[in-house]
């Protein structure tokens, strides 16, 4: 029997209203939610032993536009003299940060795309460490495709709010010490998340205002004009271009177009015609290999090659695990990814970079000297890095005044010395700081300084944040600027800190205990042979006297016999039953002995033995501590580099 019209017309009633209610029944969802929802419970894939405490989930920051951001927070392994926590972003714009927490500073490192290995170097040793896909539609994060971020300012707002949120489920976390971190286009984003938060916490109406206590930019995008002008100087400096040839002749036309278009309009982030050098750069420099294909210098570690055009967009070689086990079902819904992320992760989308176009912004290195004033910064950069290189990071502080000065001048005529920076008794880099900023070059590194070196910049957060570790204990490694050895911080993380200089201090310990026990020892055995001396001095004595008796008794040998032995007899005779008794009992010369001297044994002289050198070390004196109950295995992963200012959004850089 067919249907009513009444049927029909109730059945798609009721169809309108569960459409018109399902928006409104996961906006409550999502509000209803507690910080227990947020809790990882199990990690696919990670090792043996107790799991690092992490939750991670959508925080929604516009409702009227399905903006979603993705954060994922992991907890310090130990609390120094004080509550910390580090927000990482990584650049593009639209690049993901779970580059940042699977391949640089998370607490663990992808084996392959199914095995997770302890970070040696982490981050979250003594810091709360929290990944954040920023903008809304960057890596696990998502926004209806109409909606994407086109200025900087606006992305800050948008990071406010998910700040305020996350605050509200966590707050025991909400007076930590904060500091925010990044690499490449975080340059841009994290001096306008610094001026936001500057900002609320100046506001009347502002509860509880945010300790934040420092930036860290790893080779930032910040100051595009000293940044573009850097590409070709930095090229001649590595050998990558000649000067005068065809080569440069050609780039040095482009930066010429570049810097007519700077200087009318110097504001602007980033620029068309200036991004045409690095371009160029790639190309004309790419050589023609096997198969007819193209070989060009990998943009973010000029040491190594990629096939053009991609120059570095398929590294590090760790992507190759990352993507397939972040698109895992099982890793999905371990960190709670809402079902309305439609598509699966993508370490940079294209989407999100193309539509970023902050025509209203002005560039970041407008924002760092108002910041400098109250908050420190600290830019670090890895060598062998173009995109972003040093050079261009080191002509923006020489031009940059802030706090009383320009650069690093301290003085007029003096400037902020270069220190040479060792770590583990090799050359690490150098450090230069004044007035707030802190500037550090790491050697062999790339645009990832982290992915080269997780424990060296484990050593530099540590420094920066202040971390006192003699509240709890610890190995320090041996870090040193200009020689000298600073505050100890530990870099060992989850490993134990068993590295090889710290192996050769404890054999240095080692041999110094023993030395002092066969000092002692040689100290107890003069006080037994003194003894011994005393004690055969009384016997011989006292033998003297017995042979007196015998002869005046007469005895067996008469007193001229006694007179012999007392008179004539060596000292070593005379000795003779207290070195050896047998001999005097077998030899025919001490047939008249005493017999206290011969039944002296030699083995009566352990009573006068304090302790072996093996039982001493139970001695507290002498103790090392003890291994740290909590010391995991780990396996420090080497190899790759980094990303660049943007990836898969119409540029030449990639991105991080």
């Amino acid at each position: 029997m067919a249907p009513s019209r009444s049927s029909i017309g109730w059945s798609r009633l009721s169809a309108v209203i569960a459409a018109l209610a399902l928006p409104w029944t996961a906006t409550l969802a999502a509000a209803e939610k507690s910080a227990g929802d947020y809790f990882v419970h199990s990690l696919p894939g990670a090792p043996e032993g107790p799991l690092v405490k992490m939750h991670a989930g959508h925080i929604e920051v516009t409702p009227e536009n399905n903006g979603n951001l993705f954060f994922w927070h992991f907890q310090n392994k130990h609390i120094a003299n004080k509550q910390r926590t580090v927000i990482w972003l990584n650049g593009g714009p639209g690049c993901s940060s779970e580059d940042g927490a699977l391949m640089e500073i998370g607490p663990y490192r992808l084996k392959d795309d199914k095995t997770l290995v302890y970070n040696d170097g982490a981050w979250n040793e003594f810091a709360n460490v929290m990944f954040v896909d920023n903008p809304v539609g960057t890596g696990y994060s998502y926004v209806d495709t109409n909606a994407y971020v086109h200025e900087l300012d606006e992305m800050a707002e948008q990071f406010v709010t998910f700040l305020e949120k996350w605050y509200a489920l966590f707050p025991e976390y909400e007076h930590d010490d904060i500091y925010i971190a990044g690499e490449s286009y975080a340059g841009q984003h994290i001096p306008y998340i610094a001026k936001h938060i500057l900002a609320r916490n100046k506001l009347p109406a502002t509860k509880h205002k945010w300790n934040l206590m420092g930036l860290l930019i790893g080779n930032g995008w910040i100051s595009p004009p000293e940044q573009y002008d850097s590409y070709l100087e930095f090229a001649y400096q590595k050998g990558l271009v000649q000067k005068g040839s065809d080569i440069a002749n050609k780039l040095e036309v482009q930066q010429r177009i570049c810097q007519k278009q700077l200087a009318v309009s110097k504001s602007a982030v980033d620029n068309p015609d200036c991004e045409r050098i690095l371009q160029n750069l790639l190309d004309l420099t790419a050589v023609r290999v096997k198969d007819n294909q193209r070989e060009c210098y990998n943009m973010y570690d000029i040491r190594l090659k990629d096939v053009f055009p991609s120059c570095g967009m398929n590294w590090p070689p760790d992507l190759t695990n990352v993507a397939p086990y972040l698109r895992r079902k099982d890793v999905v819904e371990a960190l709670h990814v809402n079902p309305n992320k439609a598509t699966g992760w993508v370490e940079c989308n294209g989407q999100v970079g193309s539509n970023f176009h902050p025509v209203k912004s002005k560039p970041s290195i407008d924002l760092l000297p108002d910041i400098l004033s109250e908050v420190p910064i600290m830019l670090f950069s890895g060598s062998e890095d173009l995109i972003c290189n040093h050079l261009g990071t080191e002509a923006l502080i020489s031009n940059m005044a802030w706090n009383g000065g320009r650069g690093f001048e301290v003085s007029p005529g003096t400037w902020a010395p270069r220190r040479d920076w060792t770590f583990e008794g090799e050359a690490a880099g150098f450090w230069q700081d004044a007035r707030n900023l802190t500037y550090v070059v790491f050697y062999n590194s790339s645009h990832m300084v982290p992915f080269d070196h997780p424990r060296r910049t484990r050593d530099m957060l540590d420094r920066f944040m202040g971390v006192d570790i003699s509240s709890i204990g610890g190995k320090p490694t041996d870090s040193r600027l200009d020689g000298e050895k600073g505050p100890e911080t530990t870099v060992g993380g989850t490993a134990g800190n068993g590295t090889a200089d710290q192996e050769a201090e404890k054999a240095k310990l080692s041999a110094a205990k023993w030395q002092a026990y066969r000092r002692s020892g040689e100290i107890v055995l003069a006080v037994v042979i003194v003894a011994a001396a005393v004690w055969g001095y009384f016997i011989w004595r006292e033998r003297r006297k017995r042979l007196g008796y015998q002869g005046l008794a007469g005895g067996e040998n008469g007193a001229g016999s006694g007179g012999r032995m007392g008179a004539n007899s060596s000292s070593s005779e005379r000795l003779g039953g207290f070195r050896n008794p047998l001999a005097a009992v077998g030899g025919g010369r001490g047939r008249g002995r005493d017999v206290e001297a011969g039944d002296f044994d030699e083995t009566q002289l352990d009573s006068l033995h304090v302790r072996s050198p093996v039982e001493a070390q139970k001695d507290v004196r002498y103790s090392l501590g003890e291994e740290s109950d909590d010391a995991e295995e780990e396996e420090e992963e080497d190899g790759g580099r980094g990303k660049g200012k943007e990836k898969g959004a119409g540029k030449a850089g990639g991105s991080s």
